[in-house]
């Protein structure tokens, strides 16, 4: 996808992100915006936010033009999105710190450039985490996020296994809203994402370090259910921890410290 005089268009790639994403979760927006609104609800004007997973930073480009003076440390593992975002974004880099870092790995926390934030926001990212490093993680956030701080995770957060009949009926509402297609369908637009982008030039050196980082599998078979969310914000010591807004299995967790 090029732009003029041959340069990569950034800012299309970013955009067919966000369609891509819609596909699968057509109610995004709204989910973005419950979590701007406990923001301006919980928090002084001028805050520092860390975007977990931020992927070519979706959130953070919203949520520094929702809120003129936040500001941003956005952390992704993947290279390719990374840069993606990094160009995309580049008029709004004041405000938009972007790090390189593994939020499956126990360092991570020392790539970071700073170590106290006001809030940290997560959307469509912690499911690959195993409950063991989510429940590290959290901790992590229990003492970066400062007293009076929140934390928000908007992902699929199913319910665990001793409510088969929710689990049953939610895959059954899924199916209808998606005309009976298969996980599989659901996730072409993200197929084509990946398979598109990957014939950038620009993008030769980001997909060869893919590669060798995500030569292994990268997360989990089965996300770990809202009430290991919940759990393990408790054990972190966020004081209150409840789903704020909800479609089935669509949440947002919120988490006051």
């Amino acid at each position: 996808m090029a732009g003029s005089r041959g340069t990569p268009d950034w800012k299309g790639w970013l955009d067919r992100w966000d369609e891509q994403q819609e596909s699968f979760n057509p109610r995004r927006e709204e989910r973005f915006g419950m979590m701007f609104d406990v923001l301006e609800a919980t928090l002084s004007r001028r805050f520092r936010v860390l975007d977990l997973g931020s992927g070519p930073g979706s959130l953070a480009a919203r949520l520094v033009r929702r809120f003129p003076t936040a500001r941003v440390v956005a952390v992704d593992y993947d290279p390719v999105v990374l840069r993606v975002g990094r160009e995309a974004l580049r008029p709004l880099r004041r405000r938009i710190a972007w790090i390189d870092a593994d939020l499956g790995a126990p360092d991570w926390i020392g790539k970071l450039p700073l170590r106290r934030f006001d809030a940290a926001l997560s959307t469509t990212a912690l499911h690959w985490l195993r409950p063991a490093r989510l429940r590290a993680l959290y901790r992590d956030l229990g003492r970066l996020i400062r007293p009076g701080g929140v934390l928000l995770n908007g992902d699929y957060l199913p319910w665990g296994a001793d409510r088969p009949k929710l689990r049953a009926v939610a895959e059954r509402v899924r199916k209808t809203r998606f005309a009976g297609a298969s996980i599989r369908s659901e996730w072409a637009g993200w197929n084509r994402w990946w398979r598109d982008i990957e014939r950038e030039p620009a993008l030769r050196a980001e997909f060869r370090e893919r590669r060798a980082r995500f030569a292994k599998p990268h997360g989990q078979s089965g996300e770990p259910s809202v009430e290991v969310h919940e759990r393990a914000l408790r054990q972190a010591g966020f004081r209150e921890v409840a789903v704020i807004w909800q479609d089935f299995e669509n949440r947002v967790v919120l988490g006051l410290r």
